[in-house]
Order: C-alpha cells, then structure tokens, then sequence
C-alpha cells in the first residue's frame, strides 16, 4: 500500500486522499489514473456515487450501487459487475481511518476518446467544511428555474433524467450564483411552478404529519437514496411518508422543510427566497439522530 495516513483525534486534514483503482487497488493520491482523452474528462461523459463513510464502511452502499447501475443503462454505459465495484469500495474505505466520518466517490466514465475500455476509480476523502457548517446551522435557499416543466423529462430521454452523471457543471454554477447571491442553496423549479430537487440534494417536507418528496419517477429528479431512506424510516419519528408535487410557496407554508444528501445528511432550509420557514431544530436534531450524522 503506498498511502500514508496521518492519525489524528479531530477531522483528517484535508489533504488526505485515498485512491483506489478498479483492478489496482490504492495507489498514491498523485498516481496519474486518467488518459488525457478520457471522456469523463473532456465531455463529462460518466457517472458516479458518493457515499458516506461511517465506523469505517460506506453506507447504503446496496442502494447506491442500483442507482449507479440504472444510471449507467441511460447512458448505454458498460458498468463493470457489481462484485467488482463492491471490492473497490471496499478497498478504499479500508485505507480510510475508521474513526472518522468520509466521503467516498465510486467514478465511472466511458474511457478514452479512442475507444478503450471504462474507467473506474474510487476516492475517499474528509467531509467538507462548509457541509459540517450545513448540518449545524441550516441553509439559505433560493429557487432558479431549470426551464422546463415537471414531466417533460420522462418524454425526453436524451435530458437523462434520473441518471447522476459527471456532467455536474450546471450544478456548480447554481450554487456559485446562490453564494454570490449571499444565500447557501438553490432549489430548482419547473416552468410549470412545482419544486424540484437542488443541484446535490433532494427536498423533503413536513405537512399535517406527513414527510413528503417530490417523485422521482414523474419528475425525472435523482432518487435520493438518504431521502429515501428517511421516508422509509419516518414512522421512527411518528410521521407518515409520501410523495407529491409541491410549489415553493406550499414549501414555505409547510411544518419544515430540508435538503438531504448523502454525505450532508440533512439541513434544515431555514429561508427560501428570503423567507423564513418554520423549520425546528429540535425536529432537525431528531431527524439527523435517525439517519446517524453527526451535527
């Protein structure tokens, strides 16, 4: 193993990186593992996962694993078999020091512009700061249309709706005009005046002691699988759990709402749009202590 990891009581530093490559295993963080025509890179043709590492395993790694396999048959990607994933998930975790929380990527793009076969590559790395911050104290949200109505993804499949893939430029440009805009988040919203998903979360509600989503199905959005797994554990919390199409202002008016995610966990929207929802953080405390992220 060629990778050294510094130990310490408190969070990793942030440059402590693991790498582990499909067939390969770690390697060094520097180990050059990308063909400069490798079309994940030059078109952001790919897909990927990030999961989050806790107690030295990667969690909901099953649920993570469907989805990374639906995504790929949008994109007629050739995934290799889920066993061979598993190892190098596996592999990179275990280079991970267990007592800390971690962020794992699994990467697949089509490989070199030449023709050759995929690439796989896993990382492990520190939880950000900012989504620490997130947990803690919630988030400012703005709405920004995505241009087109709720349903049309499902008649469009060439938009990829549902697939999580590497082409995450849109994405990042949202939550870099939010943070211009002096708010955390976006939520994106349909011409037709539903809510949707934000760039790397997915909205959850609470309404007369129900915890809602939007569907995915209808809508195209990604299925989040910790909203997911919320929804499916809300009895724990004494809600009901369902789906529907909501609209920003039913978002404002509703008991509370979040934003979950897989490595974040949940954060409570504290404004949308600049105004305040009445999210409670002793609801936030308690949903954050059923998915077992630590604030």
């Amino acid at each position: 193993m060629r990778i050294v990891l510094e130990q310490t009581t408190l969070a990793p530093p942030a440059e402590v990186h693991v790498v582990a490559v499909l067939g390969e295993g770690v390697v060094a963080p520097d180990a050059p593992i990308l063909r400069a025509d490798d079309l994940g890179a030059l078109r952001g043709d790919g897909i990927f996962e990030t999961l989050h590492v806790r107690a030295g395993a990667p969690w909901l790694l099953d649920e993570h694993l469907a989805r990374m396999a639906g995504s790929a048959a949008r994109l007629q990607l050739a995934l290799p078999p889920e066993a061979e994933l598993r190892e190098l998930a596996r592999q990179a975790v275990a280079a991970w020091p267990a007592q800390h929380e971690g962020t794992l990527r699994l990467i697949c793009t089509r490989g070199a512009e030449s023709g050759s076969a995929v690439t796989v590559f896993a990382t492990v790395g520190p939880v950000a700061a900012s989504i620490r911050k997130a947990r803690r104290e919630g988030v400012a949200v703005l709405t920004a249309t995505q241009g087109f109505p709720a349903d049309l993804r499902g008649s469009a499949p060439w938009l990829l709706g549902g697939a999580k893939t590497l082409s995450y430029a849109v994405n990042m440009a949202c939550l870099r005009w939010a943070t211009a805009s002096g708010a955390d988040d976006v939520l994106w919203t349909s011409t037709d005046g539903y809510a949707l998903e934000a760039p790397t979360s997915t909205l959850v509600w609470l309404e007369g002691g129900t915890l809602w989503s939007v569907p995915a199905e209808a809508t195209g959005i990604l299925a989040g699988t910790t909203a997911r797994w919320l929804l499916d554990h809300a009895g724990e919390l004494g809600w009901d759990a369902a789906e529907r199409l909501v609209t920003p202002a039913e978002v404002i008016d509703s008991d509370g709402a979040w934003l979950t995610s897989s490595v974040r966990g949940v954060a409570a929207i504290r404004t949308l749009d600049g105004t305040p929802l009445k999210t409670s953080p002793q609801v936030t405390d308690d949903i954050r202590n059923v998915l077992g992220f630590p604030s």
